[in-house]
C-alpha cells in the first residue's frame, strides 16, 4: 500500500495545470450513491466526497437515489450531462446489470466512462449466534451432511455477496437453499434470530454484529486478515484457498465525458483515496484503497464479470 500511495503522489507531478494550482471547474461535483443513505457504499462515497471537496477547493455532494437494484441513480447519472460534473460512486454491483436483471436499462460497460476504483473489501461469513459450528470447516460439513437445514441469506442478487456465497457453494461442494432479501440489514436479522443459517456480506456490515455477538463470524474472504477484524481467520487460512472474493467501489461518468475531463478526475480521485489511505479513514471501513488508471479499471471490470457471471451460469441463474 505504501507503494501505491507513493505513486499517487508521484502522479502528481502530471496533474494538469488546472488541478495542480488546486482548482477545478465552476459548479457542484454531484456524487450519486444508488443505494439508500447510512450503507457501506454510501459512507464510502461521503469520505470521498469530502476529501474531493478539500482537495479541489468545489463543493461536492452525495445524493442518494436508492431503487430497482441500483439503476435508479445508475439512469440519473446515465442520463445527465457529459461534463463530469454528475458522478456515480457506486459498488461490484453496478457492472452486473444486464447478468441479473431481465430488463436492464442500460449496459454498464458501453453506457458509462469508467473513472477510477477506489477500494476494495473482503466479505465476512457469519452464521447465528447459537450455532455450534465454529470453523469454516465444521459449517461446511454441517452443511453437506443436513442440507435441507442450511438457507443462505442474499442481501441483493448480483451483489458481491450473491457471487460470494455461490463461490463458497462451489468451494465447498454444497447444495444450499439461497433466500434473497430487501438488503443487509433483514438478512441479518433473519441470521441472529436463527431464521437463516449463513450470511456473507461485506465486513463494513456485518463487523457490529458479529463484534456485539449477535452472529458468530467464521472467516473473511480476504488473502490476509482484514485490519477491523484481525481476529476472525482468512478462508485460505481454513484450507479454502479459491475462496478469495472482495467486494469493490468505483467511480463512473456518463458516457461522453470528454477524455481529458476523465483523466482529471481519475487523477483527482487517486490523489483523494491515497489521502484517505494516509489518515486510514477507509481502513476503518474495512476498505482497502485502489489506485489504478482508468483503463486498468476497465480491464478491472471486464475481468470481474466474466467471472461473476460463469458464477451465476454454473448456479443456473435466472435474470429477474
Amino acid at each position: 500500500m505504501k507503494q501505491l500511495i507513493a505513486s499517487a503522489v508521484l502522479g502528481l507531478c502530471s496533474l494538469s495545470p488546472v488541478l495542480a494550482q488546486g482548482k477545478f471547474p465552476d459548479g457542484t461535483v454531484r456524487l450519486v450513491v444508488p443505494f439508500a443513505a447510512g450503507g457501506g457504499v454510501d459512507q464510502a462515497a461521503r469520505l470521498l466526497g469530502r476529501q474531493l471537496q478539500t482537495d479541489l477547493g468545489v463543493t461536492v455532494i452525495v445524493e442518494n437515489k436508492a431503487g430497482a437494484s441500483g439503476t435508479i441513480g445508475g439512469k440519473a447519472v446515465q442520463m445527465a450531462a457529459p461534463d463530469g460534473m454528475t458522478l456515480l460512486f457506486s459498488a461490484a454491483t453496478h457492472v452486473l446489470a444486464q447478468q441479473v436483471l431481465a430488463n436492464p436499462p442500460y449496459n454498464p460497460q458501453t453506457d458509462f466512462a469508467p473513472v477510477a476504483r477506489v477500494g476494495e473489501a473482503p466479505l465476512l461469513l457469519v452464521i447465528p449466534p447459537n450455532a455450534p459450528q465454529k470453523t469454516l470447516k465444521d459449517v461446511l460439513e454441517a452443511a453437506r451432511a443436513q442440507p435441507d437445514k442450511w438457507t443462505a441469506a442474499l442481501p441483493a442478487l448480483g451483489a458481491p455477496s450473491h457471487l460470494a456465497t455461490l463461490l463458497l457453494a462451489k468451494q465447498g461442494n454444497l447444495k444450499l437453499t439461497m433466500t434473497p432479501y430487501r438488503g443487509t440489514a433483514p438478512a441479518l436479522a433473519d441470521v441472529a434470530g436463527g431464521h437463516v443459517q449463513l450470511l456473507m456480506d461485506s465486513i463494513i456490515s456485518l463487523q457490529g454484529m458479529a463484534k456485539s455477538g449477535k452472529v458468530k463470524p467464521i472467516v473473511t474472504t480476504s488473502a490476509k486478515r482484514s485490519g477491523v477484524a484481525p481476529d476472525v481467520p482468512t478462508a485460505v487460512e481454513s484450507g479454502y484457498p479459491g475462496l478469495v472474493y472482495n467486494s469493490w467501489y468505483g467511480v463512473w461518468a456518463p458516457k461522453g465525458t470528454p477524455a481529458d475531463r476523465v483523466q482529471l478526475l481519475n487523477k483527482a480521485i487517486n490523489k483523494a483515496v491515497a489521502g484517505l489511505a494516509r489518515t486510514g479513514s477507509f481502513t476503518a471501513l474495512g476498505i482497502l484503497p485502489v489506485l489504478e488508471t482508468t483503463d486498468q479499471f476497465r480491464q478491472f471490470v471486464a475481468a470481474d464479470v466474466g467471472r461473476s457471471a460463469e458464477l451465476l451460469k454454473e448456479a443456473g441463474f435466472k435474470p429477474e
